[in-house]
C-alpha cells in the first residue's frame, strides 16, 4: 500500500477508497435520480488521490486540468481497520478503525458528458488530489450519533448541512453491501455519500467540512499548476 492518511496516533496505510453513490435522498433527486431506496451502488478512487489536509492551516489543492465545472461534495469516511467478507450489518462495526472528512472532488462536466455516453466515470472522479481528506479519529475517540451534524461551506457559507441519520444507508448496512462485493482489508476507506447542495467551487475558493467531534477538512483550491506533493497515499 503507496498511500498514508494520517489519523490521531499514527499514520493509517490505505489500501483501497471506496465511494457510495447517491446515499442521501436530496442528493439523489438533485442529480436526477429517483430517491426511492434501492441497492446502494459504488466507485472507486485510487488511494493516490489523498491529499493530506493539515489541522493548523487549509492546504492547498489544485484545480485539475481539462474540467470547467469542479464540484465540491462533502463526505463522512469510515476507515477499516478489520478484513471481513459477506459481513452482517450486526458486526460492520467492529471492522470500524475510525472516521475522517473529506471531499469528493468531481469533474461534474466529465461525469456528466460520461453518463449520457453510457461510459465509467475514472476521469471524472479518480483524477489527482480528488480526495482532500482530514486526519482519522479512532471510533473510540469519538462521538457520532443519528442527530449529529456535516457540514460543508465555501468561503464561510454553508453549501451542504444534513445529519448523519439522513444516509439512505446506514454505516453498518454500507459496509454490509460493500462487503459482498469485494474483500474489505484493513486500509481500505469508504465514503459514505454527500448530501444535497453540491456545487462549483473555483481557485481562491476555501472549502472547510466539519461533522461533530471530528478533525475538520480544510483546503484551498489553488491553480492547476501546483505539484501534487501531498497525495501520498497515506493518512494520518
Amino acid at each position: 500500500m503507496g498511500s498514508k492518511v494520517k489519523s490521531c496516533t499514527h499514520e493509517f496505510p490505505v489500501r483501497r477508497i471506496y465511494c457510495v453513490g447517491r446515499n442521501y435522498r436530496e442528493h439523489t433527486v438533485e442529480m436526477g435520480g429517483n430517491p426511492d431506496r434501492e441497492a446502494p451502488f459504488f466507485f472507486m478512487k485510487p488511494a493516490d488521490a489523498i491529499v493530506n489536509c493539515s489541522t493548523t492551516s487549509a492546504t492547498s489543492v489544485s484545480y485539475p486540468t481539462n474540467t470547467s465545472s469542479l464540484h465540491h461534495e462533502g463526505e463522512l469516511i469510515v476507515a477499516i481497520g478489520k478484513d471481513g467478507l459477506r459481513i452482517p450489518t450486526t458486526s460492520a462495526m467492529e471492522h470500524v478503525y475510525g472516521y475522517s472528512l473529506g471531499c469528493d472532488l468531481t469533474r461534474r462536466d466529465l461525469q456528466s458528458e460520461a453518463k449520457a455516453k453510457r461510459r465509467p466515470w475514472d476521469a471524472a472522479k479518480g483524477f489527482d488530489c480528488s480526495c482532500p481528506l482530514s486526519p482519522i479519529v479512532p471510533k473510540e475517540d469519538v462521538d457520532l450519533q443519528q442527530s449529529t451534524q456535516l457540514l460543508l461551506k465555501v468561503n464561510g457559507e454553508i453549501r451542504q448541512q444534513t445529519t448523519i441519520g439522513s444516509m439512505i444507508y446506514s454505516i453498518p448496512e454500507v459496509i454490509s453491501h460493500l462487503s459482498v462485493l469485494f474483500w474489505l482489508r484493513k486500509g481500505d476507506l469508504i465514503m459514505t455519500g454527500t448530501p444535497a447542495g453540491v456545487g462549483d467551487v473555483v481557485v481562491g475558493d476555501h472549502i472547510s467540512i466539519s461533522c461533530g467531534d471530528l478533525l475538520p477538512c480544510d483546503f484551498v483550491i489553488g491553480p492547476s499548476d501546483i505539484v501534487k506533493s501531498k497525495a501520498k497515499g497515506s493518512v494520518t
